[in-house]
């Protein structure tokens, strides 16, 4: 018998009791969601299970590369901007999505990569596993990378990315987001997480955001509309930064 939506939403209701009377029991807060979170099926598959074994002897480079192999040069404005890849303009919303990357301390982190991938403006991604019955929009591949300027800042322009259907349970859709990947000074320091949109409906059903259980964390992964980011006759406005480490981090998808 498949899972519906209320099967998770109860799961994911007894989940979040547990942690909110853990915490007002004295338990610190958990920023981080457990790796195998229930309501997130795949999450019980996927998570490791194992310590981590040590690698030792040989070539250190089969390990780990000293740094990302790009320059300054190789990541140009073109990267940056989604909507002018490709011959035509993509569908959908324009928008702009602008932050800072920092540390705990509240220092920029300089030239540093990061990486943008998303679903089109109708909720599909260019990619042939995805076989969501949307349409695909050949101006729009949904992929992108910038260089953290000095100030830590990074800015993309692209198209709002719209809600799709997965198969963690019947009737499952997933909230609007866009998927950032943080590469740091190697190969090995690579970080992922995901941005949403403020006041999306969807938000209550997702079993990936609501694994995030500290609700001051979970608000954290959400993007604030910025007037002042917005360009007139262009683009709407999104701002977000992204905190690495300590109490304020951003939430990272740890082993998923």
């Amino acid at each position: 018998m498949a899972l519906t939506q209320a099967d998770i939403d109860r799961e994911i209701a007894e989940v979040q009791d547990a942690y909110d009377k853990a915490r007002a029991g004295g338990a610190p807060a958990a920023h981080h969601p457990p790796r195998d979170y229930a309501p997130y099926r795949s999450s019980t598959l996927r998570h490791p299970k194992q310590p981590l074994v040590a690698v030792s002897g040989g070539d250190p480079e089969t390990v780990e590369l000293s740094g990302p192999v790009f320059g300054s040069t190789d990541v140009t404005a073109l990267d940056s901007d989604l909507t002018k890849q490709h011959h035509g303009e993509p569908l959908g919303e324009r928008i702009t999505v602008s932050g800072r990357l920092l540390d705990s301390g509240g220092r920029p982190v300089r030239g540093q990569l990061v990486e943008i991938w998303q679903a089109n403006a109708s909720g599909r991604y260019a990619h042939q596993r995805d076989q969501h019955p949307a349409p695909l929009d050949p101006n729009f591949t949904g992929v992108g990378r910038v260089l953290t300027g000095d100030d830590g800042s990074y800015s993309f322009t692209t198209v709002k990315p719209g809600a799709y259907p997965w198969r963690n349970h019947e009737n499952a859709w997933r909230p609007a987001h866009i998927h950032f990947s943080l590469f740091g000074n190697a190969f090995t320091q690579r970080l992922v997480t995901q941005m949403y949109f403020p006041n999306d409906p969807l938000f209550q059903y997702d079993p990936i955001l609501r694994s995030v259980t500290d609700e001051t964390a979970r608000q954290r992964l959400i993007a604030t509309y910025d007037h002042d980011l917005s360009q007139p006759e262009f683009s709407l406005g999104y701002r977000w930064d992204i905190v690495l480490d300590g109490p304020s981090a951003t939430w990272i998808e740890e082993g998923r």
